[in-house]
């Protein structure tokens, strides 16, 4: 089984990061967490707003206690509101409902951590999760439309 790394979270936190400077998006907050849920590596760009290390946390803590992305879990609250508010919960209120909660996964598909990000919109928040994870040689599942 493949295990996420410092280095590996390092490198999908780092280029996150950058296309996020690349798009000019809002200042940004990003969390890698391996798969039992510890953050491998986080950081917050200067002028993020005061929780935005906490809604990052939350989307990828969420992806990881459901095991699909937060793109998922967005529509399932839309679809079924009360389910989603007692996973928050049961979680002790770090799920994140909306899209930028990204599962990592290895090459035989086997979920090894999650990347959270917030700052700008979420499809935004998305795509950088995206980039970060693929840099670092893995698949993102940022959930289903």
């Amino acid at each position: 089984m493949t295990v996420l790394s410092l280095a590996a979270a390092q490198t999908i936190l780092t280029t996150a990061l950058e296309h996020c400077r690349k798009g000019k998006f809002l200042p940004m907050a990003v969390v890698v967490l391996d798969a039992r849920g510890a953050v491998k590596a986080s950081a917050s760009e200067d002028g993020t707003s005061l929780k935005r290390f906490d809604i990052a946390h939350g989307k990828a803590y969420g992806a990881l206690s459901l095991g699909i992305g937060s793109r998922s879990i967005f529509k399932r609250a839309k679809e079924q509101a009360f389910f989603v508010a007692s996973v928050t919960n049961v979680v002790g209120g770090a799920l994140v409902p909306v899209p930028g909660g990204v599962l990592i996964r290895d090459a035989e598909g086997v979920v090894i951590g999650a990347v959270g990000i917030s700052g700008d919109t979420s499809d935004h928040d998305e795509a950088a999760a995206n980039a970060g994870i693929a840099a670092a040689g893995f698949k993102a599942d940022p959930g289903a439309d």
